[in-house]
């Protein structure tokens, strides 16, 4: 029987036991594991564990749609995950600041319902801080006017996960070390790495070769999510399945805090990190940018 790949949304029919009355039924949901047995995460977090023998029929279905509320909630855990050393609500933005270190750590998010259309305080919160004021502009949450510019497309990936075994050859610790520093080889401030909002967050290794961070945060629909960031694979260590074994052990962390979905945030242009991510059973959730607020302010707003 050929298995769609985890994180394939499904319709998986199968036998009752012996005497059931219907003797068939259906399951529909994400598929989070496929050996031993089918694992299946349903819209309403319940997990169905199918035996292969049993299934009758397996379906791929095409993704669930995307609302609104669902990229809300995600990007909601994904700003407490990388929050920048010091946040700030105004008016309906959370402002996040990080030293100038990333895009992600020094940007406004619209989050809240009531988010303002005047940008004039987020600019104002940034000058104080002296940095451009910049915003995020999910897909759906902030709509950027056709005649400005935007910067740094992301691919907002997610899935279903489930406990896995763990992966021996990587260590995790709770904050950076100087070898975990000198492999990610970016400038960005141990705070800034280490920040996260009501959640927790872990640094993954794979000693001298690669590392990756991972933080879990929940989401005001109660969700709680892993986003995996920080993936750095030494240049003469690539391809050699180091960057898949960080992913599950930092996959199998989240759920053990509590994770049921997963995501993580791509650069649209960086082909090798989206099939990596396919590959086990991400996929697009939806977009994101950055865009300047005083650009969208004299522009006329939104």
């Amino acid at each position: 029987m050929q298995l769609p790949p985890a994180g394939t949304r499904v319709m998986i029919r199968y036998r009752l036991p012996a005497g059931s009355v219907p003797p068939l039924t259906d399951v529909i949901g994400h598929l989070v594991q496929t050996a031993p047995t089918l694992r299946v995460r349903t819209k309403r977090g319940d997990v169905v564990d199918v035996s292969l023998d049993e299934v009758v029929v397996i379906k791929a279905l095409g993704g669930a749609p995307v609302r609104a509320a669902d990229i809300r909630n995600l990007e909601h855990a994904a700003a407490l995950a990388w929050p920048g050393v010091e946040q700030q609500w105004v008016a309906g933005w959370f402002c996040r600041f990080g030293h100038g270190s990333t895009r992600r750590a020094n940007s406004a998010v619209p989050l809240d319902f009531s988010v303002s259309t005047d940008m004039s305080a987020v600019t104002e919160w940034y000058a104080a801080r002296s940095l451009a004021p910049l915003v995020s502009a999910p897909d759906r949450l902030l709509r950027i006017p056709p005649h400005i510019q935007a910067d740094a497309e992301n691919l907002v990936m997610a899935c279903d996960i489930a406990p896995t075994a763990p992966r021996d050859a990587v260590v995790l610790a709770l904050r950076p070390d100087d070898e975990w520093l000198r492999i990610y080889d970016r400038d960005v401030p141990v705070e800034v790495l280490s920040a996260v909002v009501d959640g927790d967050v872990v640094f993954a290794a794979v000693p001298g070769v690669a590392v990756a961070r991972a933080a879990v945060t929940h989401a005001p629909d109660g969700t709680r999510w892993v986003g995996l960031s920080a993936l750095k694979v030494a240049a003469d260590q690539r391809r050699h399945g180091h960057a898949r074994s960080l992913c599950a052990a930092l996959l199998s962390w989240g759920a053990e805090q509590g994770a049921s979905r997963a995501y993580t945030q791509v650069l649209d242009d960086n082909t090798s990190a989206i099939a990596l991510f396919e590959s086990i059973g991400f996929s697009l959730h939806h977009r994101s940018r950055y865009v300047r607020a005083d650009a969208i302010q004299k522009g006329g707003g939104w």
